[in-house]
């Protein structure tokens, strides 16, 4: 997406009952937006390790539209989400915000994001530069709702130091399932408090990387019903609750909710956790996990499988700007080769114009990020439906009891199938 930044994300409600359909005021901008007439445009986004790209972006994009002025407003992931939904809603929103394919049908839907059709058609804007996937996901009833920004590759990050001390062979492209539980059991040290694997519940970050590689589903195809009841679906589930609760190398659910697992691998507290495409630049901030940690491609399924489910994020332009060409002239900005090069060159995400998966690659030489590039060509689609928080922050909470051992997770998996199927039932309605 996301595309989510930090594991310990957990979906806030979305206002879910108030329309979407806003007043008519959008925030930070004021006049009409015509010709030559100065207005500032806000920008809102959730990860500050990019907010220094995005400002960049800015300043180039300033130097041509010197009557444009753009503020960045970086909200966390936790909370960007239901203040994007208020806002959006009392119409003092932002004129331009990041979308994820998750709620990005949802804010079409609604009324909240505007099709970009009409613009496209008479700019240079070229849909066919950036990965179809991505463009895929933003396109509804034959209508684009954004401009693709980047796509997600994952990887398995591991601390080099922990293996050589424990004389367990550095992982590679053969890793399977069962090459990350034998080295996890013989990297766990419970005197020096340290794991061999951190198996977090967070869905982007833990089972919609291990579902797909054993044919699961978390969405039919046609988005219409549950796959969480599926035998597939619970065997990708399950690789994530054994670590803790049959072979003990993970913390537990309850610690890695009081400690970010990211920090967790950092500070050598455990040696595995699986990581995506946009968190490099967070690894190498902290001294130790700088000099520690390395990257190896993610693991493949039992039987080689390894497909997983990709978010991207996009660009959208809010339906209720009071500056519709001025926006639209940063979104385009936003979506171009010049922009794209900004955000490979730092390192912090693959962009979706392709062409640059190769600077990203190169951006910080201290660790491999051609593993994420060379594992997007496993991607499948993320899973969503028009209202996919209405089931997947459900899910969430759900699936804690089988984290925790309170019950098994086939279990809590058809629990989990019943309350989305109930939740997709009200979106034919």
């Amino acid at each position: 997406m996301n595309t989510v930044r930090r594991i310990r994300r957990r979906l806030l409600p979305l206002l879910l009952a108030a329309p979407l359909v806003a007043a008519a005021a959008c925030s930070g901008s004021s006049g009409s937006g015509g010709g030559d007439e100065h207005v500032t445009l806000t920008y809102a986004i959730w990860d500050q390790a990019q907010a220094a790209a995005m400002k960049q972006i800015i300043q180039e994009f300033h130097g041509t539209h010197p009557n444009i002025d753009v503020q960045v407003q970086v909200t966390p992931w936790e909370s960007y989400w239901t203040k994007l939904q208020t806002s959006v809603t009392a119409g003092t929103g932002p004129d331009l915000f990041w979308m994820t394919m998750v709620y990005a049908k949802y804010y079409a839907s609604g009324g909240g994001i505007a099709p970009l059709d009409d613009q496209i058609k008479k700019s240079k804007l070229d849909l066919g530069a950036y990965v179809p996937a991505v463009t895929e996901a933003y396109t509804f009833g034959g209508k684009v709702y954004g401009v693709p920004k980047d796509v997600n590759g994952f990887g398995l990050c591991y601390n080099k130091t922990l293996f050589d001390a424990a004389k367990v062979k550095h992982p590679d492209d053969s890793w399977t399932w069962d090459d990350v539980v034998a080295a996890a059991q013989k990297l766990t040290n419970p005197q020096k408090g340290v794991y061999g694997f951190v198996a977090p519940e967070a869905d982007e970050l833990s089972w919609y990387l291990t579902v797909p590689q054993v044919g699961g589903q978390v969405i039919s195809p046609d988005g219409t019903s549950s796959g969480y009841d599926k035998e597939a679906t619970i065997k990708g589930i399950q690789f994530w609750t054994d670590m803790i609760t049959k072979y003990h190398v993970s913390p537990t659910l309850q610690q890695t909710t009081d400690t970010d697992p990211l920090a967790m691998l950092t500070s050598g507290k455990v040696a595995m956790r699986y990581c995506g495409s946009w968190e490099p630049e967070e690894i190498a901030a902290v001294p130790y996990g700088k000099a520690n940690i390395a990257i190896a491609p993610l693991p493949a399924g039992p039987d080689g499988n390894r497909n997983y489910y990709s978010n991207g994020l996009a660009n959208s332009l809010s339906a209720k700007t009071k500056h519709p060409d001025q926006a639209w002239e940063f979104l385009q900005f936003l979506g171009s080769d010049r922009a794209a090069e900004i955000q490979a060159k730092t390192g912090t995400v693959i962009p979706a114009y392709q062409g640059h998966a190769d600077a990203y690659a190169k951006a910080m030489p201290e660790f491999d990020l051609q593993v994420f590039v060379d594992h997007l060509k496993y991607a499948q689609p993320f899973p969503a439906s028009t209202d996919t928080a209405a089931w997947r922050d459900a899910a969430t909470k759900q699936f804690a009891d089988a984290w925790t051992g309170k019950a098994p997770v086939a279990d809590v998996s058809r629990r989990v199938a019943e309350t989305m199927n109930r939740a997709l039932a009200k979106e034919k309605k």
